[in-house]
């Protein structure tokens, strides 16, 4: 009981703190399903979606590995990671404020021991960081180029989306350069940038091993590709069955509610 209300002073403490900067409804704290996790969101920035959530499953982490979470956003990756698992986890965000909302949800949910933010672009890793130090990478990085795409007005979400202060090269660079010889990368993008991907990790010696496609139903092509990369590694690549997102039902398939944590 004691521990609950803690939580709830550090909510309504955290609450009125962006309250300063924010409007009421600009605000909202999710509750994650995950080890007890929550995560408090602003609709002014990138909220987090479902490949966030992917992405944490399908990475494959063991206990004492040091991991780095490149884009992380409000840090819901970095905090699944380590919530599930016994490791540390350095978060890398270049925009202040998204990177200032993150490290308030570390401490809300009391992991300032295993996650650490860093106000960073993924250009400058290589500047911060020491060389073939992690074992695990993951990377949800923005989707699209910035080739004159029609970006959104909000400055915020135009650069979570689109590759303004960061390419795709930059993330796989910087991927490399933490990564020990056979340490491992788990990325999440489109399917139409399969080849570009490939062909930039192969150029710092990081080969594709595992592929998985997200796919909205049964009967629809992929939206997402969930993909595996470890550095050193010899050719050879295993395609996964397919991860279906709706049922027949409209619902979350069995697989993706348990990936939720909501298959009770």
């Amino acid at each position: 009981m004691a521990e609950s209300k803690i939580i709830a002073i550090d909510e309504i403490f955290l609450y009125y703190f962006f309250m300063e900067f924010n409007s009421a409804a600009d605000i909202q704290t999710e509750d994650l399903h995950i080890k007890g996790l929550k995560l408090i969101q602003n609709r002014k920035q990138f909220m987090f979606g479902i490949d966030a959530v992917l992405l944490s499953d399908f990475a494959r982490v063991k206990k004492g590995n040091l991991v780095f979470d490149l884009g992380c956003g409000n840090g819901i990756i970095a905090l699944s990671i380590a919530a599930k698992n016994d490791v540390n986890v350095n978060a890398v965000e270049v925009q202040k404020e998204v990177f200032e909302l993150a490290e308030e949800n570390i401490r809300l949910n009391k992991l300032e021991e295993k996650v650490k933010a860093f106000n960073l672009n993924v250009k400058d890793v290589s500047k911060n960081f020491e060389a073939q130090s992690a074992d695990v990478v993951v990377s949800n990085p923005p989707y699209m180029k910035n080739q004159g795409a029609v970006t959104n007005e909000n400055e915020c979400l135009s650069i979570a989306r689109h590759e303004i202060l960061a390419e795709l090269d930059d993330f796989i660079k910087a991927a490399s350069y933490v990564l020990k010889p056979n340490g491992k990368f788990y990325l999440i993008h489109k399917p139409e940038r399969i080849a570009e991907i490939i062909v930039s990790c192969s150029k710092v010696n990081l080969e594709l091993k595992e592929m998985r496609f997200v796919i909205p139903r049964k009967d629809k092509e992929g939206t997402m590709v969930l993909m595996q990369f470890v550095k050193c590694a010899k050719p050879g690549v295993k395609v996964e069955k397919s991860l279906v997102v709706y049922g027949d039902d409209g619902e979350y398939t069995d697989e993706v509610k348990k990936i939720y944590g909501r298959d009770e």
